[in-house]
């Protein structure tokens, strides 16, 4: 591994002395799993939503919530308090043990985002207008982990927490536009620090360590990597061997299959049924359906190609066995605004696009006892990892009234011969107004 002084003299060389080029896209996607926004609502009891004709619960936080933000506050805690130990070995514990959130969030990814908030979230604010300030401490923040990294030779926790600090804050420089409109400085800087984290992982092995963490930061090691050179379903099903029961790295490889990035829809669709097989005794066919999940909604061709009715019977084995409410809304919302409200004028692609928001019928009247304004906030925004939430408040009241609105209108001949739909802990009940 070579040390960070030598990290710290390439990235400081003249203008251009670094290129490589960044892999042409119409728009950058981060390849790693979905991560926790920290969100920052209110704290309240339950509550019910109603527009005189609907009422549901909403609770605030939800349960998901509540377990993401414990992690991502302990491990921040603990690493304020330089209390390293006590750490590594929460998120080595995790790890080993495959614990999860109720919303199958890995715990170890969990703890070790909020490891390296503080220091990700510096470099974000340093570089909110595209670059530095001139004399911002960029790199006060990854140098103060990379001594923490030195101290723990050997330490593959601390070596992932550090690998992906460096390549969110290649990201934060890197930014949302298109690849021509990336200025170099910021194109040399995205290079350096991806290069930086694939030196730390170079000595690691995610299958010999049976690390899942191990496993996720390899594969967002992708994103640095020039096209034509990356083998992301070999990346992606060692990961999803490690933890099948966590669908996020099913969903990220579907999407980075698409042909936009580093696939073909012939890729894509092979893995899907791959997936399905290696992860039947978990998912049924819902490995299916979870590679598909977003390719299918950003993509006419990958849509349109689409084994429609596998794909509906992995829906249906993927809520028998997660039968949770933040399955049941991330179902729902994705079926009714995700896929609802994405028609393009694909002839092929939107009948099946139809079809498969017609399921929102019954994942609603079947499965969906309580309201989670944030996914359906996320969903009518396509799950985009790049998505910045400046207002928690107001993106979760977004979320709200799109969920009201479409689940009212799926009770619409209820509602109109004077009903109101209340939804209780065993289903909606249409109720005498």
């Amino acid at each position: 591994m070579r040390p960070f002084s030598a990290f710290l003299q390439k990235h400081m060389r003249p203008l251009g002395s670094m290129l490589r080029p960044v892999p042409p896209a119409p728009a950058p996607v981060k390849p790693v799993p979905p991560m926790p926004i920290r969100r920052r609502m209110p704290r309240t009891a339950m509550q019910t939503v109603a527009d005189g004709t609907l009422h549901i619960a909403c609770p605030d936080p939800t349960a998901e919530d509540s377990v993401r933000d414990k992690h991502l506050a302990k491990a921040q805690h603990l690493v304020r308090q330089e209390r390293w130990d006590d750490l590594l070995s929460a998120i080595h514990t995790a790890d080993s043990n495959r614990h999860m959130t109720p919303g199958t969030m890995p715990i170890a990814d969990l703890l070790s985002f909020g490891a390296r908030a503080d220091v990700v979230h510096a470099a974000e604010h340093v570089l909110m207008d595209g670059r530095p300030a001139k004399g911002a401490p960029i790199l006060a923040g990854i140098e103060a982990l990379e001594h923490e990294l030195t101290a723990q030779p050997g330490n593959h926790i601390m070596a992932c927490i550090v690998a992906q600090a460096h390549m969110d804050i290649a990201w934060a420089w890197r930014g949302e536009g298109w690849d021509v409109e990336v200025p170099a400085r910021n194109r040399e800087a995205f290079t350096a620090h991806f290069d930086r984290a694939a030196d730390i992982m170079a000595e690691y092995c995610p299958l010999t360590l049976d690390s899942p963490l191990l496993a996720a930061t390899c594969c967002a090691l992708l994103g640095g990597v020039e096209r034509g050179k990356r083998r992301v379903s070999d990346r992606y099903e060692a990961l999803i061997d490690l933890n099948p029961a966590n669908p996020r790295p099913m969903r990220a490889m579907g999407n980075h299959l698409l042909p936009r990035w580093y696939g073909t829809y012939a890729e894509l669709e092979l893995e899907a049924r791959r997936t399905a097989a290696r992860t039947e005794s978990i998912w049924g066919a819902g490995g299916y359906t979870w590679v598909q999940f977003d390719a299918i909604s950003c993509d006419d061709d990958a849509c349109a190609n689409l084994d429609l009715e596998f794909f509906v019977e992995g829906m249906r084995d993927i809520l028998t066995r997660k039968p949770d409410a933040y399955t049941a809304n991330l179902m729902a919302a994705y079926c009714a605004n995700s896929i609802g409200q994405s028609f393009s004028g694909n002839d092929q692609a939107d009948q099946i696009r139809s079809q498969i928001a017609d399921c929102a019928h019954w994942i609603v009247r079947e499965h969906l006892r309580e309201l989670h304004p944030m996914i359906w906030a996320h969903a009518a925004r396509g799950f985009d990892n790049n998505l910045r939430v400046h207002s928690p408040g107001r993106f979760a009241a977004s979320g709200k009234d799109d969920a009201m609105r479409l689940i009212s209108s799926l009770f619409k001949s209820e509602i109109s011969s004077g009903k109101r739909i209340v939804f209780t802990e065993t289903g909606p009940v249409a109720m005498e107004c």
